[in-house]
């Protein structure tokens, strides 16, 4: 999940195909076969939030079973993701979220890494409610009415403030400034990954209790547990230029696929289905769903939908 994911996104637990945030090291974790010359072999970058995971399974199985590579994944945080790119470590990103330091140094300036498309969905990050609170108190979806809820919130880990849980420390977001900024009587407190944090917000949904959380779409745990976005002061281009005095939302992101350079020159047929691969909200939360709380493998997941959406996959293959 997500910097802003502009600035921040995530490095968001996997559930699946690996668990915890916590990322590979690339200098000793290197796929002897990623970018090698003629090598039918390919290494996909796999963050750890799921919605990036079922991107990752379904590209993974459509590459060996229609295509006839092997597909190695490395788990890593989006930063080193990155440098693992350029290097051609890995072969492939499938799903970023704005890290406009790093377009700059390897895109435009490096040219070690080659813009791949758009994913096709749309990330945005928030602050959440759940939506039976809404009901009781449906003002509370306005920040500027947040310090009267405060006491709603207080937990034993915020003390005397409201808690804003988080995720993962290792997560890039705007919460600590932005409590910082708008004044706000709340603590933000880290959850330790998107599985843990998942599980609070499941248990605290299931007592029926208060919760206010960072959390993301697209994301399958709306469908479990309805949420409402709090109304942060609206986001305008450059309002979170500065991460020390960002005093609004979130924006809306457009996510992207990159390959490393060398890669998308000489990848043949798989270079060009990972640039060809685009796909809905909707699908990607389908496959989420199946690897996160249905608890199939990420192959098992991948084969269900590949099996019931050959329209959409078969454009990829061309």
């Amino acid at each position: 999940m997500p910097r802003t994911r502009t600035k921040i996104i995530t490095a968001l637990a996997v559930l699946g195909l690996t668990t915890g945030c916590g990322a590979a090291d690339m200098t000793k974790q290197a796929s002897p076969f990623a970018n090698a010359q003629g090598a039918r072999t390919v290494t996909l970058s796999v963050q750890s939030w799921v919605g990036a995971q079922a991107n990752v399974a379904v590209a993974q199985y459509l590459l060996q079973h229609k295509l006839g590579y092997r597909v190695d994944t490395v788990q890593v945080d989006e930063i080193p993701a990155w440098d693992a790119l350029s290097q051609g470590r890995v072969d492939a990103i499938l799903e970023d979220w704005g890290h406009p330091d790093q377009e700059k140094r390897y895109v435009e300036d490096k040219k070690t890494i080659a813009r791949a498309g758009g994913l096709g969905v749309t990330g945005h990050i928030g602050w959440y409610v759940p939506t039976y609170l809404v009901r009781q108190h449906p003002d509370i979806t306005d920040w500027k009415n947040l310090d009267k809820y405060a006491n709603l919130f207080r937990t034993a880990e915020s003390g005397g403030k409201g808690q804003l849980m988080d995720g993962s420390p290792s997560y890039v977001t705007n919460d600590k400034a932005l409590v910082e900024n708008l004044k706000l009587d709340y603590q933000v407190i880290f959850a330790g990954s998107e599985a843990a944090q998942i599980t609070q917000i499941r248990q605290f949904a299931k007592e029926h209790k208060p919760f206010l959380t960072y959390w993301y779409a697209p994301q399958w745990l709306f469908k479990k547990v309805p949420m409402t976005e709090v109304r942060l002061p609206p986001y305008k281009e450059g309002c979170d230029a500065d991460p020390a005095k960002v005093a609004c939302a979130y924006p809306h992101t457009p996510l992207q696929k990159y390959l490393n350079a060398d890669f998308d020159r000489s990848g043949g047929k798989a270079a060009r289905f990972l640039k060809k691969f685009h796909w809905t909200t909707e699908e990607q939360n389908q496959v989420a769903l199946m690897i996160a709380d249905q608890k199939l493998t990420p192959e098992q997941a991948a084969k269900k939908w590949v099996d019931s959406h050959a329209s959409t996959w078969k454009s990829w293959l061309s």
